[in-house]
């Protein structure tokens, strides 16, 4: 399986994370205290980075990886732990993960998360040539780019210099070339543009403003294509959470609600209340 930490309540509602390209179950560490507080926590890592071999994907070779292949994995942790349904956050490709489960497995999906995600992340040539680099160099060739996708300007709290960054600069040091390529192949044939009208679990999407790997302008049309969605935008480059608090803070009660009350929402004549989500 993929490699994973559980933090939380042994027996509060389910909630798995995401990380993104190039990370491991880091990229969460900040935003951990909060969510964990209200939630059994699972943060994994992506095939090829953190604790994850990369040969746990189903085909590594160049061009045959997929983002439903990475979904399947998730849900074998799901699985694994014995949760029928959960809530999921991820960040870029993990969000990318979520939206394929939220679209295609939609029974398994309590709530989503999509944050610096896309449902297309551009022409698939320019992932081709960075995972062609990456099996013949290895990742340091990104390691001088990095910062600048990753991280807002420098007058924000978090710059490449903190410790929070070096951390995951050392995480992109240390990928297998191996398993990076193949998620980048895997963001290369990922296009979920007109398959967003199937997403039915009740969505957050969250945006950086200043994030140019994928623009306000991503987060825009997942919150247009996704029924009922709630679009936030927060002032981070591509990982958002270099903003832990403000983005802990809109995941909790966005994961938090009952599905009753969500109902009650969208439509104001239902009955039903409030409280502490019943997912297992």
């Amino acid at each position: 399986m993929l490699h994973h930490h559980l933090t939380g309540p042994a027996d509060a509602p389910p909630l798995v994370l995401g990380p993104s390209l190039g990370t491991s179950t880091a990229v969460w560490a900040a935003a951990l205290p909060a969510l964990s507080r209200r939630f059994r926590v699972l943060r994994y890592d992506l095939p090829g980075h953190g604790g994850s071999p990369a040969g746990l994907l189903p085909s590594p070779e160049p061009g045959r990886t997929t983002v439903a292949d990475l979904a399947g994995l998730v849900l074998d942790l799901a699985d694994h732990h014995g949760w029928d349904r959960f809530h999921y956050a991820g960040i870029s490709l993990g969000g990318a993960v979520g939206a394929r489960l939220a679209a295609h497995r939609p029974e398994r999906i309590g709530s989503l998360a999509l944050v610096c995600s896309s449902a297309h992340f551009g022409p698939p040539e320019p992932w081709h040539e960075r995972a062609a680099l990456v099996r013949t160099e290895g990742t340091a060739p990104l390691l001088t780019t990095a910062p600048g996708r990753w991280f807002a300007s420098p007058d924000t709290t978090v710059t490449a210099g903190t410790p929070f960054a070096r951390r995951l600069l050392a995480d992109l040091a240390a990928a297998d070339p191996t398993g990076y390529a193949a998620c980048c192949d895997a963001l290369a044939g990922y296009d979920l543009r007109s398959e967003l009208h199937r997403i039915t679990a009740p969505a957050l999407v969250v945006g950086g403003s200043r994030d140019t790997a994928t623009p306000p302008v991503h987060a825009r049309e997942l919150a247009a294509g996704i029924a009922g969605s709630r679009l936030l935008l927060l002032d981070c480059g591509h990982l958002a959470a270099e903003r832990p608090r403000e983005l802990a803070a809109a995941l909790v009660p966005h994961a938090s609600v009952e599905p009753a009350a969500r109902d009650r929402k969208r439509n104001p004549g239902s009955a039903g209340g409030a409280g502490r989500s019943t997912l297992r």
